[in-house]
């Protein structure tokens, strides 16, 4: 069976994976991604049309959201609650259909007879529901359109799915906007028209990029209402003696869930991955069994997860094929999900009973013995930063601060990301560091200094926390009446899945110039667009440390 993808920097070739995902995704998989992603778009097609009439119905939202975030990398992979999606994308479809036909009736006006995706039945079978998906495979549209406008259509495909997983962690957490549900049925709606003018597919793009702003704004917001400020934090990197749980991915009420109800049953709790930050938040780093952060990023879960003595659950995406030596104490909650890997689903109530993973933890041997203290401090969010802004200031006048870099992003296994930790390291010593998302695992084990009391590394958070990068360089621009691109900042990005695409987009949304992203460019985007990149933009590809410093700070 064939399938196509290249919606992550790591696909085959640098050109698309065909066979079987390299991130472990089956054909099977992607083309039930593919029909979960074709079904939305008819729900959003509804959506859209009522809205615009005064109707709205938080369910449809929601499962708009919750759809688009299903299909980003290495969410969920599970057969079988993909086809489950796929048949609940019917009914809410539906649903949305009923809504704009009410809200028709009542503004007096006939409704439009919508096809296309919003036409879609579900076959009966799995088989038949996989010959459906590889209909509306992404192969199609680059066989009718050409790199270009496919890419395009894509890029903004991309956008929404980062943006969806940001919106649906703020939505979990009570924070939700209604104008940012409209963007995502107005988009899937203009998608479903299989738009072609590239003008207008990359002003759509862009227009991704201003509602990911807000959306993370929303996550920002929802984060540090529930848990306060990050702080900067020391955080112990090495093992505890006791028995053990590792929670990984990016959902911070997961982690409290899981806190709470392991108190006082003498089980430790480390961060792993995107979880990180969260051991500078005063609500989560309260709980003394929240000991410490385990391994690195991601892409080396399988042989951390393997040589971890406890069990381990996964909050979002990130998850890779378990190895059979831990599938029996790896768990999934949210929309993760690997086949014949136990899903902890919520209740009626929302409420999540995690037993089943407390139980595999006090069942697992643990670490017998505690190992040398080491640390590392994080928690640099834009509270932080900016509650010390006029040091910065200072040093950066009086010349003891040169430059800023921005060097963060998605870390992955593709050959070419030791770029960043030569990089970091190059770096001159009268230079500051920040940086983001797992990326930062490639030097945040490293000793940098500091300036005047200043860190030279600034850990500022997950990839969402780029909303706190963002703050922080605004602020600074107005600190020193200018715009953000007379800082001397400069943006060296590592991407890998779509929430890293949307963040691209963002910045060059705010008009951000001259960053720099790698190891690779990403495949979708063809060579007009990536012309029309690098002239309205200065967007670079990395080149080697040694270059891309001389360069910049020439």
């Amino acid at each position: 069976m064939s399938m196509f993808c290249y919606q992550c920097e790591q696909t085959a070739g640098g050109t698309g994976c065909t066979r079987r995902g390299v991130c472990g995704k089956s054909p099977e998989a992607a083309a039930l991604q593919d029909l979960l992603l074709h079904a939305a778009k008819g729900v959003a097609r509804y959506a859209h049309r009522a809205r615009q009439l005064g109707a709205a119905d938080g369910d449809v939202d929601r499962f708009v959201v919750e759809a688009l975030f299903t299909t980003v990398t290495n969410v969920n992979f599970d057969v079988e609650r993909l086809v489950g999606c796929v048949k609940k994308a019917a009914q809410v479809r539906d649903r949305a259909k009923r809504l704009y036909e009410e809200a028709c009736k009542s503004a007096g006006q006939e409704p439009e007879t919508l096809d296309g995706p919003a036409a879609f039945q579900p076959a009966d079978t799995t088989e038949d529901l996989v010959a459906q998906g590889q209909d509306v495979t992404i192969a199609k549209r680059l066989e009718a359109h050409g790199p270009d406008v496919a890419g395009l259509q894509e890029l903004i495909t991309y956008g929404l799915k980062g943006t969806a997983a940001y919106a649906d962690h703020a939505r979990i957490l009570g924070v939700e906007d209604d104008d940012v549900y409209a963007f995502f049925h107005e988009a899937l709606d203009y998608l479903a028209g299989d738009p072609t003018d590239v003008d207008a597919l990359t002003a759509t793009a862009l227009k991704v990029g201003e509602v990911n702003l807000k959306a993370m704004g929303m996550l920002d917001q929802a984060n540090t209402d529930a848990y306060g400020h990050p702080e900067p934090t020391q955080v112990r990197v090495t093992p505890v003696k006791g028995k053990c749980i590792l929670v990984s991915g990016h959902d911070l009420k997961d982690l409290d869930d899981l806190l709470r109800q392991t108190e006082g049953k003498g089980v430790n709790v480390y961060t792993h991955g995107e979880m990180l930050p969260c051991l500078a938040y005063p609500g989560l780093k309260k709980y003394d069994h929240l000991v410490g952060n385990y391994g690195g990023a991601w892409q080396d879960q399988r042989s951390e997860f393997d040589a971890f003595p406890g069990a381990i659950l996964m909050t979002t995406n990130c998850i890779q094929k378990p190895k059979e030596t831990y599938q029996g104490r790896i768990f999934t909650t949210g929309l993760v999900g690997w086949e014949q890997v136990t899903h902890i689903a919520p209740n009626a109530d929302g409420t999540k009973d995690f037993t089943p993973v407390i139980e595999a933890a006090l069942a697992a041997p643990g670490f017998d013995e505690d190992t040398e203290a080491k640390t590392i401090t994080v928690g640099f969010a834009r509270n932080a930063v900016l509650g010390v802004a006029d040091k910065v200031i200072e040093a950066v006048k009086g010349g003891a601060v040169k430059h800023f870099f921005l060097v963060g992003g998605c870390d992955g296994a593709k050959p070419g990301r030791n770029y960043y930790t030569e990089l970091a390291q190059q770096v001159p010593d009268d230079c500051v560091i920040l940086t983001l998302a797992c990326g930062k695992y490639r030097f945040n084990k490293l000793d940098f200094g500091d300036i005047g009391g200043i860190p030279r590394l600034l850990d500022v958070g997950q990839c969402n926390d780029a909303y706190s990068a963002i703050q922080i360089a605004l602020a600074l621009a107005e600190a020193f009446e200018c715009g953000v691109n007379d800082l001397p900042l400069s943006l060296i990005l590592s991407w890998y899945e779509q929430k890293a695409v949307c963040i691209l987009l963002t910045l060059l949304h705010l008009g951000i110039r001259d960053m720099r992203i790698g190891p690779s460019l990403p495949a979708f985007v063809g060579p007009a667009v990536l012309n029309v990149l690098v002239e309205t933009f200065g967007l670079k590809p990395v080149t080697t440390p040694a270059e891309d410093l001389a360069a910049i700070l020439s």
